[in-house]
């Protein structure tokens, strides 16, 4: 485990995959609203193993192991378009720290998000979304509701704490922008359009997160769009439904390079 300063912000990195010079472009992978290096347990590594790939994996400032945001809820709390400024900000300036040019990015929910963002300004070989969000839906709030309910009433704050570092901050920063009026409005279907690299989109049908209209208003319209819905698969198809998700993610690897 290592870090890299981004203006002036520490970012818990981890290397995974095989070593050595790389002969197919590194996979990036980016966490989920609640994610971090540590909430991808494995996973990363086994799909790097599989594709014969190099991988970086790495947290958000706020999550995991990296610096934390000061008053989160306060001077310090996110605006509607912190995803935006991730994958047009940060990310390419992490990239340009690594050394790493035209990379797959392997993005999981508000990550998948990033990802997409990110394909549509700059050059990658290819863009994995792990149930995504091109909109905010109904069904997206309801189940954030949720999640608020359950780090105030249940265990979800137990839970949460084995995996960041200040877990308070990871959690409101993310369910105080996504309950937020202004995020209502977010909607990157124009970006995706955008997209020239190839994209593989995975969705689970019981996805409490969203609809299939997270993946099928994806539509690049020169990019080459490729989609895969599981079945017995909620919000996370890596853990999910890990085998389907990493043969799915394996062979369309296969034919980027």
């Amino acid at each position: 485990m290592e870090h890299t300063v981004i203006d002036g912000v520490a970012l818990e990195v981890q290397r995974v995959g095989s070593s050595g010079a790389p002969a197919h472009a590194p996979l990036v992978f980016l966490h989920e609203g609640l994610g971090s290096v540590a909430m991808w347990r494995d996973w990363p590594a086994r799909l790097c193993h599989e594709s014969g790939r190099q991988g970086i994996v790495y947290s958000r400032r706020g999550y995991g192991a990296s610096d934390g945001v000061p008053d989160v809820r306060g001077k310090g709390r996110l605006g509607a378009d912190y995803l935006h400024r991730e994958a047009l900000e940060v990310l390419p300036a992490l990239l340009a720290r690594l050394g790493l040019q035209s990379p797959v990015l392997v993005g999981h929910s508000d990550g998948g998000s990033i990802a997409l963002i990110h394909a549509a300004e700059h050059p990658v070989a290819a863009c994995v979304a792990l149930a995504p969000h091109v909109i905010v839906e109904d069904v997206s709030v309801r189940s954030i509701e949720q999640a608020r309910d359950a780090f105030l009433g249940g265990d979800l704050r137990e839970r949460l704490g084995r995996f960041h570092r200040d877990v308070d901050g990871a959690f409101w920063q993310w369910n105080d922008i996504w309950l937020s009026r202004e995020f209502r409005d977010f909607d990157i279907r124009p970006l995706c359009r955008r997209i020239t690299a190839p994209v593989l989109a995975i969705q689970g049908e019981q996805d409490p997160y969203g609809t299939l209209r997270q993946i099928d208003e994806i539509a690049p319209t020169a990019g080459r769009l490729q989609k895969l819905v599981l079945p017995d698969c909620g919000h996370s198809p890596h853990r999910d439904q890990p085998d389907r998700a990493t043969a799915a993610i394996r062979d369309f690897l296969q034919t980027i390079d």
